[in-house]
């Protein structure tokens, strides 16, 4: 059984080396079995002329919403990169949880109870042997920048970093990826951080709104001007009503269907106290 965070130790990482990249890329993460927001997503991909293979996900395909087969299917179809997120670590290690790390017994804890045993239910074989060919890590060179990317953080999968996380902890990630240029998931807030030459990029998640009362969910795009990165951080419109509607058929919980329609988190167990007194503002950049 693996360790409540995820630790992954370098033996046993499975990293992939994407080269030397030049042009604009596209990044998302969390889409949580949102099959209506990877939809939307892809379509913005074709509207902004990004090929799928100049577009990376940075994990948890898998979540709380009511079509995982499909979202796998339909990212195995396009063709865009993917990490694994804990998620899928623990489907493909057939846990009995998905490995978050939430406290016992509190909101998150119950309700992962419920939509992860769904979503073990609902992935066929074909969409387990798919997600055991994804790489923990992405690596890649950009703008002469190395560039990582993980779930959480690099040695800890399920580890929660902020953009009010101390810096003295991202600095381990650099360090530990030999990188300059970190791209990461998990938390589901969209935020970037650049301390003397080195960056810490979330882009967001696309399958569950940010806690800023909108629907609207977040991805970013990256691209070289002026022999730097630039970074730009994007709402997306997606049928959220026609998500709603299917996790109230299958009958996940409905705090989860909501929030897809409010904004708003059922509650903020996970956020730090800086980001607890963000929730309902318009995220700017």
């Amino acid at each position: 059984m693996l360790h409540p965070y995820l630790q992954i130790t370098a033996m046993d990482k499975k990293i992939k080396n994407l080269g030397t990249q030049s042009n604009k890329l596209l990044l998302f993460g969390g889409v949580y079995s949102n099959l209506q927001a990877l939809e939307a997503l892809i379509e913005t991909a074709h509207i902004l002329n990004i090929p799928a293979e100049n577009c990376i996900c940075t994990g948890d395909l898998i979540g709380y919403c009511a079509q995982p087969e499909e979202t796998v299917q339909l990212l195995k179809k396009w063709g865009a990169h993917s990490i694994l997120g804990n998620v899928e670590i623990q489907l493909n290690e057939g846990q009995e949880n998905c490995g978050c790390n939430f406290t016992e017994g509190s909101r998150c804890d119950v309700f992962s109870s419920q939509w992860y045993p769904y979503a073990q239910k609902k992935l066929s074989t074909n969409s387990l042997a798919f997600l055991r060919t994804l790489p923990n890590n992405l690596q890649f060179k950009y703008a002469n920048k190395n560039i990582s990317v993980v779930h959480g953080a690099y040695d800890q999968v399920s580890e929660f970093i902020f953009k009010s996380t101390p810096w003295s902890v991202k600095s381990k990630n650099f360090k530990a990826s030999k990188s300059d240029f970190i791209i990461a998931g998990h938390c589901g807030l969209p935020f970037s951080e650049t301390h003397k030459d080195k960056t810490w990029l979330n882009p967001g998640a696309i399958g569950m709104p940010a806690n800023d009362g909108s629907p609207k969910v977040w991805y970013a795009t990256l691209e070289i001007k002026e022999k730097k990165i630039q970074i730009s951080q994007h709402n997306l419109d997606y049928n959220y009503k026609l998500a709603i509607a299917l996790m109230k058929e299958a009958q996940l919980p409905l705090t989860y269907a909501n929030t897809l329609q409010t904004g708003i988190w059922d509650n903020m167990e996970i956020l730090p106290a800086a980001e607890k007194l963000l929730q309902g503002k318009t995220i700017k950049f």
